[in-house]
Protein backbone atom coordinates (compact mmCIF):
# COMPACT_ATOMS: atom_id res chain seq x y z
CA UNK A 1 0.00 0.00 0.00
CA UNK A 2 1.69 3.38 -1.13
CA UNK A 3 1.02 6.66 1.41
CA UNK A 4 -1.66 7.95 -0.46
CA UNK A 5 -4.35 5.29 0.34
CA UNK A 6 -3.42 5.64 4.08
CA UNK A 7 -6.74 6.85 6.11
CA UNK A 8 -6.84 7.90 9.31
CA UNK A 9 -9.55 6.95 12.11
CA UNK A 10 -11.06 10.37 14.07
CA UNK A 11 -8.65 9.61 17.07
CA UNK A 12 -5.97 9.75 14.95
CA UNK A 13 -6.39 12.88 13.41
CA UNK A 14 -7.18 14.26 16.63
CA UNK A 15 -3.56 13.17 17.83
CA UNK A 16 -1.47 13.91 14.72
CA UNK A 17 -3.48 17.47 14.93
CA UNK A 18 -0.28 19.36 15.64
CA UNK A 19 1.55 17.97 12.97
CA UNK A 20 -1.00 18.24 9.97
CA UNK A 21 -1.54 22.18 10.74
CA UNK A 22 2.24 22.53 10.47
CA UNK A 23 2.43 23.89 6.84
CA UNK A 24 5.58 22.23 5.52
CA UNK A 25 4.01 18.66 7.51
CA UNK A 26 0.92 18.27 6.91
CA UNK A 27 -1.38 15.46 6.41
CA UNK A 28 0.67 13.81 3.36
CA UNK A 29 3.59 13.91 5.93
CA UNK A 30 1.35 12.16 8.39
CA UNK A 31 0.32 9.54 6.11
CA UNK A 32 4.14 8.77 5.11
CA UNK A 33 4.64 8.07 8.93
CA UNK A 34 1.93 5.41 9.09
CA UNK A 35 2.69 3.90 6.05
CA UNK A 36 6.41 3.45 7.31
CA UNK A 37 8.34 0.40 8.59
CA UNK A 38 11.49 1.65 10.88
CA UNK A 39 13.58 -1.01 12.96
CA UNK A 40 15.13 0.25 16.37
CA UNK A 41 18.02 -1.41 17.27
CA UNK A 42 18.30 -1.54 21.03
CA UNK A 43 15.49 0.04 23.37
CA UNK A 44 18.28 1.22 26.00
CA UNK A 45 19.58 4.66 26.64
CA UNK A 46 19.26 5.53 22.92
CA UNK A 47 16.16 3.72 21.81
CA UNK A 48 14.43 4.42 25.10
CA UNK A 49 13.60 8.23 23.61
CA UNK A 50 13.36 6.88 19.78
CA UNK A 51 10.91 4.60 20.57
CA UNK A 52 9.37 7.16 22.74
CA UNK A 53 8.81 9.65 19.86
CA UNK A 54 8.73 7.72 17.09
CA UNK A 55 5.68 5.64 18.24
CA UNK A 56 4.00 9.35 19.69
CA UNK A 57 4.53 10.43 16.26
CA UNK A 58 2.80 8.05 14.48
CA UNK A 59 5.57 5.40 13.08
CA UNK A 60 3.05 2.72 11.03
CA UNK A 61 5.41 -0.51 11.78
CA UNK A 62 8.12 -0.16 14.82
CA UNK A 63 10.29 -3.21 15.11
CA UNK A 64 12.43 -3.54 18.36
CA UNK A 65 16.01 -5.47 18.66
CA UNK A 66 17.09 -6.36 22.02
CA UNK A 67 17.99 -9.70 24.03
CA UNK A 68 18.66 -8.19 27.30
CA UNK A 69 16.27 -7.63 30.35
CA UNK A 70 15.83 -4.43 32.15
CA UNK A 71 18.02 -3.68 35.47
CA UNK A 72 18.01 -1.47 38.08
CA UNK A 73 21.08 0.45 36.79
CA UNK A 74 19.14 1.05 33.57
CA UNK A 75 16.66 3.27 35.16
CA UNK A 76 18.89 6.20 35.34
CA UNK A 77 19.13 6.96 31.81
CA UNK A 78 16.52 3.97 30.00
CA UNK A 79 13.52 6.11 30.49
CA UNK A 80 11.41 3.95 28.67
CA UNK A 81 11.21 1.75 31.85
CA UNK A 82 9.83 1.79 35.47
CA UNK A 83 10.78 -0.42 38.96
CA UNK A 84 8.07 -3.18 37.84
CA UNK A 85 9.79 -3.97 34.96
CA UNK A 86 13.27 -5.09 36.45
CA UNK A 87 14.23 -7.97 35.21
CA UNK A 88 11.47 -8.46 32.31
CA UNK A 89 12.59 -8.46 28.75
CA UNK A 90 13.45 -5.17 27.42
CA UNK A 91 11.59 -6.02 24.00
CA UNK A 92 8.46 -6.96 26.08
CA UNK A 93 8.50 -3.94 28.20
CA UNK A 94 8.98 -1.50 25.43
CA UNK A 95 5.51 -2.93 23.69
CA UNK A 96 3.73 -2.59 26.62
CA UNK A 97 4.52 1.15 27.54
CA UNK A 98 4.38 2.10 23.62
CA UNK A 99 0.95 0.56 23.62
CA UNK A 100 0.26 2.31 26.28
CA UNK A 101 1.11 5.53 24.42
CA UNK A 102 -0.27 4.92 20.79
CA UNK A 103 -2.84 2.29 20.48
CA UNK A 104 -2.62 2.91 16.28
CA UNK A 105 0.60 1.43 15.51
CA UNK A 106 2.35 -2.12 14.83
CA UNK A 107 4.90 -3.52 17.22
CA UNK A 108 7.29 -6.35 16.26
CA UNK A 109 9.51 -7.88 18.99
CA UNK A 110 13.09 -9.30 18.20
CA UNK A 111 13.90 -10.87 21.80
CA UNK A 112 17.48 -12.17 20.07
CA UNK A 113 21.06 -11.36 19.87
CA UNK A 114 21.07 -9.77 16.15
CA UNK A 115 24.33 -11.20 14.12
CA UNK A 116 25.61 -11.90 11.01
CA UNK A 117 23.10 -15.02 10.62
CA UNK A 118 19.96 -12.86 11.56
CA UNK A 119 20.43 -9.50 10.34
CA UNK A 120 19.63 -9.65 7.15
CA UNK A 121 16.34 -11.20 7.41
CA UNK A 122 15.56 -8.89 10.22
CA UNK A 123 16.39 -5.58 8.33
CA UNK A 124 15.24 -6.35 4.92
CA UNK A 125 11.32 -6.18 6.23
CA UNK A 126 11.93 -2.34 7.18
CA UNK A 127 12.39 1.23 5.50
CA UNK A 128 14.54 2.84 8.23
CA UNK A 129 16.84 1.58 10.52
CA UNK A 130 17.74 3.66 13.76
CA UNK A 131 20.72 2.40 15.33
CA UNK A 132 21.18 2.71 19.08
CA UNK A 133 23.94 -0.09 19.63
CA UNK A 134 26.73 0.58 22.05
CA UNK A 135 29.39 -1.69 21.16
CA UNK A 136 31.66 -2.34 17.83
CA UNK A 137 30.65 -5.38 16.43
CA UNK A 138 26.78 -4.53 16.07
CA UNK A 139 28.17 -1.25 14.88
CA UNK A 140 29.43 -2.62 11.76
CA UNK A 141 27.25 -5.19 11.01
CA UNK A 142 24.16 -2.72 11.31
CA UNK A 143 26.41 -0.63 8.98
CA UNK A 144 26.84 -3.24 6.32
CA UNK A 145 23.28 -5.11 6.86
CA UNK A 146 22.10 -1.62 6.08
CA UNK A 147 24.70 -1.10 2.59
CA UNK A 148 24.03 -4.70 1.33
CA UNK A 149 20.12 -3.68 1.49
CA UNK A 150 20.51 -0.53 0.21
CA UNK A 151 18.81 0.95 3.67
CA UNK A 152 18.93 4.39 5.48
CA UNK A 153 20.55 4.03 8.82
CA UNK A 154 20.39 6.46 11.52
CA UNK A 155 22.97 6.42 13.76
CA UNK A 156 23.72 7.73 17.05
CA UNK A 157 25.98 6.99 19.81
CA UNK A 158 26.53 8.60 23.18
CA UNK A 159 29.86 8.44 25.95
CA UNK A 160 29.64 10.06 29.18
CA UNK A 161 28.96 13.78 27.98
CA UNK A 162 29.35 13.19 24.43
CA UNK A 163 26.71 12.20 21.87
CA UNK A 164 26.61 12.03 17.67
CA UNK A 165 23.73 11.47 15.34
CA UNK A 166 24.15 11.02 11.32
CA UNK A 167 22.24 9.37 8.59
CA UNK A 168 24.23 7.35 6.71
CA UNK A 169 23.64 5.29 3.52
CA UNK A 170 20.70 7.78 2.58
CA UNK A 171 19.91 8.46 -0.97
CA UNK A 172 18.34 11.31 -1.75
CA UNK A 173 16.15 12.86 -4.59
CA UNK A 174 18.40 12.80 -7.00
CA UNK A 175 19.45 9.37 -6.34
CA UNK A 176 22.38 10.26 -4.87
CA UNK A 177 23.65 7.74 -1.99
CA UNK A 178 25.59 9.48 0.91
CA UNK A 179 28.37 8.16 2.73
CA UNK A 180 27.93 5.33 5.53
CA UNK A 181 29.85 4.27 8.76
CA UNK A 182 32.69 2.77 7.07
CA UNK A 183 33.45 6.18 4.87
CA UNK A 184 34.12 7.90 8.43
CA UNK A 185 35.54 4.81 10.39
CA UNK A 186 36.67 1.81 7.65
CA UNK A 187 38.23 -0.22 10.52
CA UNK A 188 37.80 -0.13 14.21
CA UNK A 189 39.86 1.18 16.83
CA UNK A 190 42.25 -1.56 18.57
CA UNK A 191 40.30 -3.33 20.83
CA UNK A 192 40.21 -1.72 24.53
CA UNK A 193 40.97 1.77 23.75
CA UNK A 194 37.39 3.04 23.41
CA UNK A 195 35.25 2.00 26.58
CA UNK A 196 31.39 1.13 26.75
CA UNK A 197 29.09 3.36 28.60
CA UNK A 198 28.89 0.23 31.16
CA UNK A 199 32.46 0.78 31.71
CA UNK A 200 32.62 4.84 31.26
CA UNK A 201 29.38 6.06 32.24
CA UNK A 202 27.35 8.34 30.45
CA UNK A 203 25.42 11.11 32.18
CA UNK A 204 21.58 10.17 32.24
CA UNK A 205 19.77 13.18 30.09
CA UNK A 206 22.37 12.52 27.07
CA UNK A 207 21.01 10.04 25.90
CA UNK A 208 17.27 11.60 25.73
CA UNK A 209 18.47 14.73 23.91
CA UNK A 210 20.69 12.60 21.38
CA UNK A 211 17.44 10.27 20.95
CA UNK A 212 15.23 12.83 20.28
CA UNK A 213 17.68 14.14 17.87
CA UNK A 214 18.13 10.60 16.04
CA UNK A 215 14.38 10.22 15.98
CA UNK A 216 13.88 13.84 14.73
CA UNK A 217 16.60 12.33 11.80
CA UNK A 218 14.03 9.09 10.88
CA UNK A 219 11.36 11.15 10.51
CA UNK A 220 12.93 13.67 8.11
CA UNK A 221 14.34 10.64 6.36
CA UNK A 222 10.45 9.47 6.11
CA UNK A 223 9.10 12.34 5.17
CA UNK A 224 11.65 14.43 2.95
CA UNK A 225 10.66 17.37 5.10
CA UNK A 226 13.85 20.06 5.95
CA UNK A 227 17.36 18.54 5.43
CA UNK A 228 18.84 15.06 6.95
CA UNK A 229 22.46 14.56 8.40
CA UNK A 230 23.48 12.52 5.47
CA UNK A 231 26.99 13.55 4.67
CA UNK A 232 27.12 15.64 8.10
CA UNK A 233 28.44 14.12 11.53
CA UNK A 234 26.94 15.73 14.99
CA UNK A 235 28.83 15.89 17.72
CA UNK A 236 27.12 17.50 20.62
CA UNK A 237 29.24 18.52 24.12
CA UNK A 238 26.86 18.16 26.92
CA UNK A 239 29.84 19.66 29.62
CA UNK A 240 30.47 22.61 27.76
CA UNK A 241 27.18 23.07 25.40
CA UNK A 242 29.14 23.11 22.69
CA UNK A 243 28.02 21.64 18.93
CA UNK A 244 30.30 20.86 15.59
CA UNK A 245 29.54 19.30 12.56
CA UNK A 246 31.92 17.91 10.40
CA UNK A 247 31.45 17.17 6.45
CA UNK A 248 31.60 13.08 5.45
CA UNK A 249 32.48 12.40 1.94
CA UNK A 250 32.02 8.68 0.29
CA UNK A 251 35.96 6.90 0.01
CA UNK A 252 36.71 5.16 -3.13
CA UNK A 253 38.35 2.45 -0.98
CA UNK A 254 35.25 1.64 1.62
CA UNK A 255 35.07 -1.79 1.52
CA UNK A 256 31.05 -2.31 1.29
CA UNK A 257 30.13 -0.19 -1.52
CA UNK A 258 33.88 1.63 -2.66
CA UNK A 259 35.11 0.63 -6.34
CA UNK A 260 36.50 -2.70 -5.58
CA UNK A 261 33.82 -3.46 -2.60
CA UNK A 262 35.70 -6.45 -0.84
CA UNK A 263 32.21 -7.41 1.67
CA UNK A 264 29.58 -8.97 0.05
CA UNK A 265 28.16 -10.72 2.53
CA UNK A 266 28.21 -10.24 6.37
CA UNK A 267 31.56 -10.97 8.14
CA UNK A 268 32.58 -11.87 11.37
CA UNK A 269 32.26 -8.50 13.49
CA UNK A 270 33.42 -10.12 16.67
CA UNK A 271 36.86 -11.25 15.21
CA UNK A 272 36.87 -8.31 12.70
CA UNK A 273 36.42 -5.74 15.86
CA UNK A 274 39.63 -7.47 17.66
CA UNK A 275 37.29 -9.46 20.11
CA UNK A 276 37.40 -13.44 20.59
CA UNK A 277 35.51 -15.54 18.94
CA UNK A 278 33.12 -18.08 20.08
CA UNK A 279 35.26 -20.81 20.38
CA UNK A 280 37.09 -19.41 23.29
CA UNK A 281 38.10 -21.81 26.07
CA UNK A 282 35.34 -21.45 28.35
CA UNK A 283 35.46 -19.93 32.16
CA UNK A 284 34.94 -22.47 35.09
CA UNK A 285 32.14 -21.28 36.68
CA UNK A 286 29.83 -21.72 39.47
CA UNK A 287 26.36 -20.77 40.16
CA UNK A 288 24.65 -19.11 43.03
CA UNK A 289 23.57 -22.24 44.79
CA UNK A 290 26.74 -23.92 44.25
CA UNK A 291 28.62 -21.14 45.90
CA UNK A 292 26.15 -21.09 48.44
CA UNK A 293 26.64 -25.14 49.52
CA UNK A 294 30.40 -24.06 49.06
CA UNK A 295 29.83 -21.59 51.95
CA UNK A 296 27.65 -23.70 54.48
CA UNK A 297 29.80 -26.93 53.64
CA UNK A 298 32.93 -24.99 54.81
CA UNK A 299 35.00 -25.35 52.05
CA UNK A 300 38.05 -23.50 51.69
CA UNK A 301 37.79 -20.78 49.85
CA UNK A 302 38.43 -17.24 48.91
CA UNK A 303 35.66 -14.61 47.59
CA UNK A 304 36.91 -11.30 45.30
CA UNK A 305 34.82 -8.46 44.62
CA UNK A 306 36.01 -6.61 41.61
CA UNK A 307 33.38 -4.28 41.58
CA UNK A 308 34.10 -0.62 42.11
CA UNK A 309 34.09 0.86 45.98
CA UNK A 310 30.82 2.41 45.66
CA UNK A 311 29.18 -0.75 44.42
CA UNK A 312 30.46 -2.31 47.26
CA UNK A 313 29.16 0.10 49.94
CA UNK A 314 25.64 0.02 48.07
CA UNK A 315 25.76 -4.23 49.03
CA UNK A 316 28.07 -6.91 49.68
CA UNK A 317 28.48 -10.75 50.33
CA UNK A 318 31.89 -10.95 52.11
CA UNK A 319 34.30 -10.97 49.30
CA UNK A 320 37.45 -8.99 49.03
CA UNK A 321 37.63 -6.26 47.13
CA UNK A 322 40.03 -6.08 43.95
CA UNK A 323 38.28 -3.09 41.78
CA UNK A 324 39.11 -4.38 38.26
CA UNK A 325 41.65 -2.40 37.36
CA UNK A 326 43.47 -3.08 39.77
CA UNK A 327 43.55 -6.79 39.38
CA UNK A 328 46.52 -7.55 37.57
CA UNK A 329 48.61 -5.04 40.27
CA UNK A 330 47.37 -7.42 42.84
CA UNK A 331 47.85 -11.01 41.40
CA UNK A 332 49.84 -12.11 44.37
CA UNK A 333 46.50 -11.54 46.70
CA UNK A 334 45.42 -14.78 44.47
CA UNK A 335 46.11 -17.55 46.23
CA UNK A 336 46.99 -20.13 43.12
CA UNK A 337 46.53 -23.23 45.86
CA UNK A 338 42.93 -22.48 46.74
CA UNK A 339 39.77 -22.37 44.65
CA UNK A 340 38.88 -18.92 44.28
CA UNK A 341 35.32 -17.49 43.00
CA UNK A 342 35.56 -14.27 41.51
CA UNK A 343 32.47 -12.18 40.99
CA UNK A 344 31.02 -8.53 39.97
CA UNK A 345 27.51 -7.52 39.62
CA UNK A 346 26.43 -9.86 36.79
CA UNK A 347 29.20 -11.45 36.16
CA UNK A 348 30.88 -9.66 32.83
CA UNK A 349 33.92 -7.81 34.51
CA UNK A 350 34.67 -10.98 36.57
CA UNK A 351 35.25 -13.26 33.29
CA UNK A 352 37.69 -10.36 32.51
CA UNK A 353 39.44 -10.69 35.45
CA UNK A 354 39.82 -13.84 35.17
CA UNK A 355 41.18 -14.25 31.83
CA UNK A 356 43.64 -11.21 32.09
CA UNK A 357 44.87 -13.61 35.67
CA UNK A 358 44.72 -16.80 33.70
CA UNK A 359 46.77 -15.31 30.60
CA UNK A 360 49.47 -13.46 32.46
CA UNK A 361 49.72 -15.58 35.61
CA UNK A 362 48.44 -19.09 34.42
CA UNK A 363 46.03 -19.52 37.31
CA UNK A 364 43.82 -22.82 36.94
CA UNK A 365 41.98 -22.04 40.15
CA UNK A 366 39.25 -19.15 39.62
CA UNK A 367 35.86 -19.46 38.84
CA UNK A 368 33.48 -16.84 37.95
CA UNK A 369 30.28 -16.23 40.02
CA UNK A 370 27.43 -16.97 36.92
CA UNK A 371 25.13 -14.24 37.12
CA UNK A 372 27.33 -12.24 39.38
CA UNK A 373 25.79 -10.63 42.36
CA UNK A 374 22.47 -10.35 41.15
CA UNK A 375 21.80 -13.56 40.85
CA UNK A 376 23.27 -14.29 44.23
CA UNK A 377 20.81 -12.11 45.56
CA UNK A 378 18.13 -13.57 43.98
CA UNK A 379 18.43 -17.30 44.43
CA UNK A 380 20.16 -16.93 48.34
CA UNK A 381 19.72 -13.56 50.07
CA UNK A 382 16.57 -11.94 48.24
CA UNK A 383 16.78 -9.90 51.56
CA UNK A 384 19.93 -8.01 50.33
CA UNK A 385 19.45 -4.51 48.41
CA UNK A 386 19.52 -4.91 44.91
CA UNK A 387 20.99 -2.19 43.21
Amino acid sequence: MSFQDIKFSKEELARYDRHIIIPEFGIESQKKLKAAKVLVIGSGGLGSPVLLYLAAAGIGTIGIVDFDVVDGSNLQRQVLFGINEIGQPKVEAAKRRLESLNPHIKLNLYNVHLNSQNALDIVKDYDVIADGTDNFPTRYLVNDASVLLNKPNVYASIFQFEGQVSVFNYTNQKGETGPNYRDLYPVPPPPGLVPSCAEGGVLGVLPGIIGSLQALEVIKVITGVGETLSGRFFIFDALNFETRTFNIKRREDNPVNGKNPTITELIDYEQFCGMRAVEEKPLKEIDAKELYQWQVQGKKFELIDVREPHEYEIVNIGGELIPLATVLDNADRFDSNTDIVVYCKGGVRSAKAIRQLEEKFGYKNLYNLKGGIISYIDQVQPELTKY
